[in-house]
């Protein structure tokens, strides 16, 4: 999947989310949603334009757990070419 430049409000989220250590697979609490309220797919609906989150991430979240929710945000950095913590 080829995707745009990430949103710098995803950037600055994904940066927050790291910090707290809300990636880390032993947290406690569960990450936050990547989603920055640009909900738009792309031109080939192949991912978000906001978050980058494909259309099975998307219908996912809501009804995922914590680690489940970690690997989506791990695909989520690993398309904004960020570094991510081993899950």
């Amino acid at each position: 999947m080829s995707c745009p430049l990430p949103p710098d409000a995803l950037l600055d989220k994904a940066r927050t989310v790291l910090g707290q250590g809300l990636l880390d697979a032993h947290a406690v609490e569960a990450p936050p949603s990547p989603c920055i309220s640009v909900c738009r797919m792309d031109d080939d609906r192949s991912h978000c334009v906001g978050c980058l989150r494909t259309l099975d991430e998307l219908r996912q979240w809501g009804k995922s757990d914590a680690a489940t929710q970690r690997q989506i945000w791990g695909a989520v950095l690993q398309r904004c070419g960020m570094a991510q913590p081993t899950l």
